[in-house]
């Protein structure tokens, strides 16, 4: 217990406190004002300071509740996990270098909470497609579902409300199709503190997973290239002991695998349909983003598929045009290859070009983009210096 000399002044202040346990909340003392009282009051003067107060009491007050019954001891009680039953997932902000530039993701993690084996994906946000995406790329990398519950907090991409203060939750209707399809119970954890102890499981996977595979700061081209290397950190974290265990983590799970749910028989799509119309300039908006597709769509309505962290568009049953998703919004993310054909019919647009900046930023600027630019640039001199300006003027070109 922090020190606050002489002894006395410490039986002055539990008095104090256990006073406040009757007076109203915005009339209790504060540190400072205990301070204040034992130097007016008992001649505190450079006997005790602020600092030992403050100490003091932040630990006191909390142990007198306890002794009076205002407030339940700060304990925990150890669980057993059986194998195959229970797991935990939730979400956690993660910093790449995405094509040198420092951007924000998010990590989903689902944890068994018998073997501690962990699942992990980066997507560009914590929205319902990277939630789905991630539940079922974890299933499909354990062989299987967990028979027991799934401990979860509120996340929005599954809870549309609580209700109340109890564990009833009105569910996201997607949310519902894909807890269904998997046959998943989900358990919601309290909101708060008190439901981050009750899936602390997942909460510590996370800070070790970030602090021992993300540091220093990764450097890659694509979310599928980092993807690639969490699969293969996770395959390798199998080797790891938690804690205090005699065996490691895949041992463990070779115990827990043959006991999960099996899969279902069709996949789940994970991703969001849109319909939108191309605008003239060759692009779809998806979640207040822009996209390009081929410039003969211009006009005509596409199909889009939203995936986590990826957009695919289709003209009827054919892919025409895939980005990565943005993570910004009110961005724009266009491919030079789909306004080629408008730029050899007006090469006077290509200098200024979001497209062409965009190409040669991400390095997808080619040789063969660099034919197709100078052909048409010739192509616009020949025809400039052909036109007749009055006498002696000559077509050079021919």
């Amino acid at each position: 217990m922090p020190k606050v000399e002489p002894t006395a002044y410490r039986v002055v202040i539990d008095d104090w406190l256990r006073s406040d346990l009757d007076a109203p909340r915005k009339q209790r003392h504060t540190a400072k004002r205990i301070f204040d009282r034992l130097l007016d009051e008992h001649d505190g003067a450079g006997v005790v300071s602020y600092w030992m107060v403050r100490e003091y009491v932040a630990t006191r007050r909390r142990e007198i509740c306890v002794e009076v019954g205002r407030e339940p001891a700060n304990a925990f009680i150890p669980q057993e996990h059986l194998p195959g039953r229970e797991a935990e997932v939730d979400f956690g902000d993660v910093a790449i270098r995405l094509r040198g530039e420092l951007v924000t993701c998010a990590l989903f993690s689902l944890r068994l909470s018998y073997s501690g084996k962990a699942v992990h994906r980066v997507s560009a946000s914590a929205g319902q497609e990277a939630f789905f995406e991630g539940h079922v790329h974890a299933f499909n990398v354990l062989g299987g579902v967990p028979t027991g519950k799934i401990r979860y907090d509120n996340l929005k991409a599954a809870v549309a409300s609580v209700i109340g203060f109890s564990r009833q939750r009105v569910e996201a209707d997607r949310w519902t199709a894909v807890r269904s399809h998997y046959g998943i119970e989900a358990f919601y954890c309290q909101p708060g503190i008190q439901g981050a102890h009750e899936k602390s499981g997942v909460e510590g996977q996370i800070g070790w997973f970030r602090r021992n595979h993300l540091v220093p700061i990764p450097e890659v081209d694509s979310l599928a290239e980092l993807n690639a290397m969490v699969d293969a950190w996770d395959e390798a974290d199998d080797a790891r002991r938690i804690g205090s265990r005699a065996r490691a983590v895949g041992e463990h799970f070779a115990t827990e695998q043959p006991l999960l749910a099996p899969l279902p028989t069709e996949p789940f799509e994970t991703g969001r349909w849109f319909t939108p119309r191309v605008d003239r300039y060759a692009q779809v908006t998806v979640r207040m983003n822009k996209y390009s597709v081929p410039a003969r769509m211009v006009g005509r309505q596409a199909r889009v598929l939203l995936n986590a962290s990826d957009l695919v568009v289709f003209d009827g049953r054919t892919e025409i045009a895939r980005h990565e998703r943005l993570m910004t919004k009110g961005s724009t993310r266009v491919e030079l290859d789909h306004y080629l054909e408008v730029l050899l019919r007006k090469p006077g647009a290509l200098p200024g070009a979001k497209a062409l900046e965009q190409a040669r930023a991400s390095g997808r600027f080619t040789p063969v983009h660099d034919a197709l630019i100078l052909s048409a640039r010739t192509r616009a001199v020949c025809k400039r210096v052909s036109e007749p300006v009055g006498a002696g003027r000559h077509d050079q070109c021919r």
